[in-house]
């Protein structure tokens, strides 16, 4: 069977996983319909320009930046080696995806290798937020400039995890979460820019949150991840890794980068705790990281 080269272009055009080619100096060639709904950058945003250039720059779970050391990509270029990896993109509204990469050599009809190809799959929660949005909505349960679960819900996800707690032993934690100097942000950039960050910072946690974790705005710029199933290393890991990703994503505004940080309280829930001590307990290892300086998690 002979297919043509017609064939060949819409097939890629309408995979499911993104797709982008690359020269060997890493500048964006074709970059297919997937690649658009996953990343939120459109092909004419893109092509031409580097991934390095304020589109993907993927960085690892520890938020380092792997366009500086670690590309998959272009070590892949450099020894024609394929690779596998999963790591963080920069969606065009500022948050991070978790995404799993493929990368191999792109060769011309001598073998030579003029650039590289990258596939990648969406890896976060989206299809399971998105349910759980639509049943927030509807028992008005949601934070409407956010999308994530506000303070009503959260009380209530406290009490049912109390009470799972009490009947099964089983363990959940907090994440208190701030965003840091918001206040000075605001007046400096300005309300409208300032709800773009909550929104960013927000679908970040979406994004990197397991099915059956909850995060929600408790108010302003205060956030409440409810963590289940969980122990006290496991718990600062996830705040941590949520911490590093929020520090690495960013917004483009009149052509400045501009980031955040958040600062992070974490405890296990204790055998006689009610609501209100264990988010008073979560609030005041919350007050711990600012005054260390921000940007860093106290658990306890």
């Amino acid at each position: 069977m002979k297919i043509e080269n017609d064939s060949y272009a819409r097939i890629v055009e309408n995979l499911h996983d993104g797709l982008y080619l690359v020269d060997k100096d890493r500048k964006i060639a074709f970059w297919n319909k997937a690649a658009e709904q996953i990343s939120g950058f459109a092909a004419s945003e893109v092509i031409g320009k580097a991934c390095f250039d304020n589109i993907l720059t993927h960085v690892d779970s520890e938020g380092n930046n792997l366009c500086i050391g670690g590309c998959p990509l272009a070590a892949c270029i450099a020894d024609g080696k394929p690779r596998e990896a999963e790591v963080y993109m920069h969606h065009k509204n500022g948050h991070r995806i978790p995404v799993s990469v493929r990368a191999s050599t792109l060769t011309d009809r001598d073998g030579n290798t003029i650039g590289g190809i990258e596939l990648f799959t969406d890896i976060s929660n989206t299809k399971a937020n998105q349910l759980r949005l639509k049943e927030l909505e509807s028992l008005a349960l949601l934070d409407t400039l956010t999308q994530l679960a506000n303070r009503r819900y959260i009380e209530s996800e406290i009490h049912n995890r109390l009470e799972e707690k009490n009947r099964f032993n089983a363990s959940f934690g907090i994440l208190f979460i701030d965003i840091d100097h918001f206040k000075q942000f605001n007046d400096a950039y300005g309300h409208d820019v300032g709800d773009k960050v909550l929104k960013f910072i927000s679908n970040t946690f979406l994004a990197n949150s397991r099915p059956f974790d909850l995060y929600g705005r408790w108010g302003g710029e205060e956030f409440i991840g409810v963590i289940r199933n969980i122990n006290e290393s496991n718990l600062k890991d996830i705040g941590n890794k949520v911490r590093h990703l929020v520090e690495k994503s960013y917004l483009m505004h009149h052509g400045r980068t501009l980031q955040v940080t958040i600062s992070v309280g974490a405890t296990l829930v204790c055998g006689n705790d009610n609501i209100e001590s264990l988010i008073k307990r979560a609030d005041m290892l919350l007050y711990e990281s600012k005054a260390a300086g921000r940007n860093c998690l106290t658990i306890g």
